[in-house]
Parts: structure tokens; C-alpha cells; sequence
């Protein structure tokens, strides 16, 4: 298998250190990179000294993409939001499959087209949204699924971390999250919650949402997101609202679903959930303190392995990318014209 990174920035090198882990060295790794940036990070996302990526990894760096497409198998697309589709489009045309590092874009332009050729094509693509891989977000769909709490009342998510704290090896005024022109934002750059929100309950119909860039930080997007979801559940109105900032300190993520018999919260830096019946008493408790960050990537890696090896549909292909993208776009548009937003073909779980 021949596996062509286009970006090898942190999560770029993240995919790529796993990639090694699990598969050694039967994978021929290429990589089309802008940069050409030497620095090698750790998992913990430190500079390793002395260390050239390009060389500890064992990968042949390609000038241009269009004949390295040529001889690539799988493409994982992990440079700046802004260019994903262009070269996702390029990958498809020429037949690769595909992981597409979230979000899939910041706009819809050449969506369509991309998701005509996945499907003409047949390619396995896999959007990566390695939060559907933790095992706290693995049992909450359970119980969502189950109606473990009964008929749900209101959903509400948060994730806040402060953003010169996300990678130390570099200048946060220079990142993707900070800078318009490359697609960041907090709406778009911490869209997990998004992601998996619409996993649970569905898309909402509606979204209206209060932000922009309300701190002393040096960027030229919202910093701080605050957005109300209207869902549809089992026919009922279920309202959801979702939270994010960078600007937490300490970081927080969590997630609560209340139902008119029981409640679930989620925490997923303690790595813990837990679930009260209809009484308010504590049923069940699921602790995790061991827990690797890491082991979410790993998981979603094999998954995407297994699914161009086997033929099977990944567990967030391309179409699924899509919607928490329309969630994300109606955020930013609502904030942008103070009104609520519509989303055409909204619908519960």
C-alpha cells in the first residue's frame, strides 16, 4: 500500500506515527508538503530534537501532487481546512481512497462534485472525527439508542480550551484555528461536538447562534461560540445547545442529556460517565483514568484500514462529513446576520 500524506503538520504526523505503529514498514509513505517543515513531534506534541519527520518516518517527499496521486493507494488529506477539497478532488479523480481530517471544508463549494466522485468511484473515505472512536462516546450512543433515560428533554455539550496552549512547538497566531484565510474559527476547528451531536440526535432544523471574537487574543475569527440546536427526536421538539471557546482555563468537555427518566453526563477530560435514574440516584458509572488519548486515533485508523481492505462502509464516510459542516456553516452564518438559521432536511434520530 502506497499512502500519500498532503500535510504533516501535528495530525498530520499523529496519523503518520500510528500508520507506522500498526503497519511498519509494509506501508510506502509519500508526502506532498508546502512547508517542508523538518520539526518531528511527540504524541504528547513536543519537539522531538533532532529529529527530521521526513527521515525518521522513512517518507519520499513529492513536488508535485498531481504524480504523486499517481502512485498513491490512499490519501490522508491533513493540510489547512481552507485547501481540503482541492486536493480531495484531485485524490478522487485519480482513484484514491480517501481520509479527510475535519472539518471537510469551510464552505460547500465543490461538495457536490466530491461526493459524486467518492460515490461513481466507490472510494472509502473516512472524515476524522476520532471522537466517535472514544469509548465515553461509544456508550453514550448506546444509551441514546436505547432511550435509557427516556423521552430526552434538552442536550448540552462544551468544549473550551485555550488556544495558545494547543501546540507549544508553535506561534497560535500562525495556525490554522486562528486565521480566516486557512479555514479556523472555534465553530469549524472544534466541530467534534458538532460531529457528534448530529450522531445522536440527528441534524437539527433550526440553529441560531451568539459569538465572534470576543477576547484579547491575536486572530481574526470567533473565539467564542455559543449555539442553540433544534432537534427532532421520536417526533418531539428536543432543544440542544453547544458551547465552545478558546479560551478555557482549565479545558473543559463534557457532555448531558436529560430525559424525563434519567440523566447521562458525560465528562471527557475526567473520563468519566455517569447515569442517574428517574429517583436522581447514581446507576451507572463508567471510569476510564487509564485512558490514551492516542488510543481514539489508533482505533479510528484500523477501522479506516480494515474498510479499504474489506470493502465496508466506514463509520463517518464523506456524507456524514457533510452534515456536521451544514451544522457548523448555519452557526457562523447566525452569527454573522443574528438570525436563526434553517437547515433543509433536518431530522431526529
Amino acid at each position: 500500500m502506497k499512502v500519500l500524506f498532503a500535510g504533516l503538520g501535528g495530525i498530520g504526523q499523529r496519523h503518520l506515527r500510528n500508520l507506522r505503529m500498526i503497519r511498519g514498514d509494509s506501508v510506502e509513505v509519500l508526502a506532498w508538503r508546502q512547508r517542508g517543515l523538518k520539526t518531528t513531534l511527540t504524541e504528547q506534541l513536543h519537539v522531538e530534537a533532532g529529529a527530521d519527520v521526513e527521515a525518521k518516518y522513512s517518507v519520499r517527499v513529492m513536488p508535485e501532487l498531481e504524480p504523486a496521486l499517481e502512485t498513491a493507494d490512499v490519501v490522508f488529506v491533513c493540510n489547512p481546512t481552507r485547501a481540503h477539497v482541492p486536493v480531495a478532488l484531485a485524490a478522487a479523480r485519480a482513484g484514491c481512497h480517501l481520509f479527510v481530517e475535519k472539518p471537510v471544508s469551510d464552505s460547500l463549494d465543490g461538495i457536490d462534485e466530491l461526493l459524486d466522485l467518492v460515490r461513481e468511484q466507490r472510494l472509502v473515505t473516512l472524515v476524522g472525527y476520532q471522537m466517535r472512536f472514544h469509548p465515553l462516546m461509544i456508550r453514550l450512543q448506546a444509551l441514546v439508542r436505547e432511550r435509557a433515560v427516556g423521552n430526552f428533554i434538552a442536550v448540552r455539550a462544551e468544549v473550551g480550551e485555550y488556544l495558545p496552549g494547543w501546540h507549544r512547538y508553535e506561534d497560535y497566531r500562525g495556525m490554522y484555528a486562528s486565521r480566516r484565510e486557512l479555514g479556523g474559527g472555534v465553530i469549524l476547528s472544534q466541530i467534534h461536538e458538532l460531529d457528534y451531536l448530529y450522531s445522536l440526535f440527528g441534524l437539527p432544523r433550526r440553529v441560531f447562534a451568539l459569538g465572534g471574537h470576543m477576547s484579547r487574543l491575536d486572530v481574526d475569527v470567533e473565539d467564542v461560540a455559543s449555539i442553540s440546536l433544534e432537534f427532532f427526536v421520536d417526533q418531539h421538539l428536543l432543544p440542544g445547545h453547544l458551547l465552545q471557546d478558546y479560551l478555557q482555563r482549565p479545558s473543559a468537555r463534557s457532555c448531558v442529556v436529560v430525559g424525563d427518566a434519567g440523566k447521562i453526563a458525560a465528562d471527557f477530560n475526567a473520563i468519566t460517565l455517569n447515569r442517574w435514574d428517574e429517583k436522581g440516584e447514581l446507576i451507572e458509572t463508567l471510569s476510564l483514568p487509564d485512558y490514551r488519548r492516542n488510543e481514539m486515533f489508533l482505533d479510528e485508523l484500523r477501522h479506516f484500514l480494515s474498510c479499504i481492505e474489506e470493502g465496508k462502509t466506514p463509520l463517518i464516510p464523506l456524507s456524514e462529513g457533510v452534515q456536521s459542516l451544514r451544522m457548523a456553516l448555519a452557526a457562523r452564518d447566525s452569527i454573522a446576520t443574528g438570525r436563526v438559521t434553517s437547515l433543509r432536511g433536518g431530522e431526529g434520530a
